[in-house]
């Protein structure tokens, strides 16, 4: 800690930020991008369902199983998703988080090879499989991502760094929005190149991501590589002299009881790392219960009360996108001054005062012809509330509040409750809506509230802090005892000289 001053001068090398950026654009970008793409082209992409089901069996697709066909292709990415959430432990444990996200760019392209094929081929059935498949490599993606940036990232820039993934996303859903203009690809002869333009991004990473390092911290502590770890840092960081990352490493390492990769099972069971889990719950089910999906239901008929005419609709909505890119852009800008603390609290307490504004104005929004702008003002405000922490913050938490053996099952548990609650919102919100009418939103509200209080309470600061650091900020609410000065000394002499070799004689004498 005491030349965390000396750290932070150290600029951001072009490995590591080529690390974030190339990483990102082949899962988060991915991700973000079919949360958008179906909704400009969903009217022609429902013709050629019926066009489909009328040349099989000479007949027109009958409303109830058009629904149905569309309610599977839309809710079948969140499916796909909770499987690779469900596989990505194991698949880590055995590639490394590199190695998984390389492996992940063939789910993509077998994807897209299946959405842009399914029209010429007269089978919406590749359609439904290829929106399944893409769902496992996004659910794959946002669990390996967030960990592979926090395990790469000196500590001092650790938050902005790990923001890659949420910039991106919001770059995907942004980037979706503009493509399905029209002018672009909106159209009737061209809505299957939409699909297409996933092969850019999936291409790209596997074109770049080969020469990048792997996370020296996998190396170091689950394959014992320490010269891999040890060039791997010096890579990343631009520096010969990374004693003193290899060092916090080793600590880390030695204070776990288990040096291989618990299982979800032990990590439920562990009541060191009890609370943390419980807060990852939270916020991932805050993250998808806070209402943000639900606000894209209201956006275009806003639009419409407010008197624009459907055709420019398309373009005022792009508002969205930039406000949500934007907002992400400047989160992890100031996210190392600010802290993830403030930034997480600030956006769920913003969002439930815009979402309770927006309950009043839609309640008079017939009495007033000027309250449906202030409507779509309050809808921007609760996009830029959720994209300045809540947006991105979860999944770097994630990575931060576990040591290294709990972590891929942390982030795999996280991807459950992160997809079981993102299918839930589809499920149930239309029939919320339909019951509450515009008090609909009040719902969020109470998720938003609870949420920050939870988080107040509960939730320390881990801005640059080592893993070890945080872990131990956990301690007392968790029962367990902080180990003494004392203690780490015989934890260290109690290792095998020969698990670390030469370095822990380096270590000892660095106590």
């Amino acid at each position: 800690m005491k030349d965390s001053g000396k750290k932070s001068e150290q600029p951001v090398t072009a490995c590591l930020f080529s690390a974030a950026f190339f990483g990102a654009l082949g899962s988060s970008f991915i991700y973000g991008y079919n949360l958008s793409v179906v909704n400009a082209p969903a009217l022609y992409i429902k013709a050629f369902y019926n066009r489909t089901w009328m040349e099989r069996y000479g007949e027109p697709l009958g409303a109830e199983t058009a629904t149905l066909l569309w309610s599977v292709t839309v809710s079948i990415f969140s499916i796909g998703g909770l499987l690779g959430a469900v596989s990505v432990t194991m698949i880590l444990k055995i590639l490394g988080r590199k190695g998984t996200l390389l492996l992940n760019n063939i789910f993509a392209l077998i994807a897209v090879l299946l959405l842009s094929l399914g029209e010429s081929a007269k089978s919406f059935e590749m359609l439904i499989i290829g929106r399944f498949i893409i769902g496992v490599d996004c659910g794959i993606a946002l669990c390996a991502l967030p960990m592979y940036l926090g395990e790469i990232t000196p500590r001092h820039i650790r938050g902005s760094i790990g923001q890659f993934n949420a910039i991106l996303i919001c770059f995907g859903v942004f980037t979706g929005q503009v493509l399905g203009l029209p002018e672009l690809l909106g159209q009737e002869n061209r809505w299957s190149y939409l699909f297409t333009f996933l092969a850019l991004p999936a291409v790209l990473q596997l074109c770049v991501m080969p020469f990048l390092p792997e996370s020296p911290r996998y190396l170091l502590i689950e394959r014992r590589d320490e010269a891999g770890a040890e060039r791997a840092f010096q890579r990343l960081l631009g520096k010969k002299d990374v004693s003193q990352e290899l060092e916090e490493v080793h600590a880390e390492s030695r204070a776990q009881d288990n040096m291989h990769t618990a299982s979800v099972l032990q990590l439920l069971r562990s009541q060191a790392v009890r609370w943390q889990l419980i807060t990852i719950i939270v916020c991932m089910a805050c993250y998808q219960l806070c209402g943000l999906n639900a606000i894209w239901y209201y956006t275009n008929r806003i639009l419409r009360d407010a008197g624009f005419a459907d055709n420019i609709i398309p373009y005022i909505t792009l508002t969205t996108g930039a406000i949500e890119t934007l907002a992400a852009i400047i989160s992890g800008l100031v996210i190392e001054r600010i802290g993830r603390r403030p930034l997480l609290i600030f956006g769920f307490v913003s969002m439930a005062v815009f979402f309770s504004l927006l309950t009043v104005f839609l309640n008079f929004q017939d009495s007033m012809s000027w309250m449906p702008y202030l409507s779509y003002v309050c809808i921007l405000a609760v996009i830029a509330s959720f994209c300045s922490g809540p947006g991105g913050i979860p999944f770097v938490l994630t990575g931060e509040l576990f040591e290294q053996s709990y972590r891929p099952a942390a982030f795999m548990i996280a991807g459950i409750v992160n997809w079981l609650c993102n299918f839930a919102v589809g499920l149930l919100f239309p029939f919320i809506q339909e019951a509450l009418q515009a008090f609909a939103f009040l719902v969020f509200v109470v998720v938003c509230v609870l949420g920050s209080i939870y988080l107040y309470f509960v939730l320390p600061e881990t801005k640059n802090k080592t893993f070890m650091d945080i872990s131990q900020s956990f301690a007392k609410i968790n029962k367990i005892p902080v180990p003494s000065p004392g203690q780490e000394m015989e934890l260290v002499l109690s290792c095998k000289p020969d698990m670390y070799g030469k370095d822990i004689i380096k270590m000892e004498s660095s106590f």
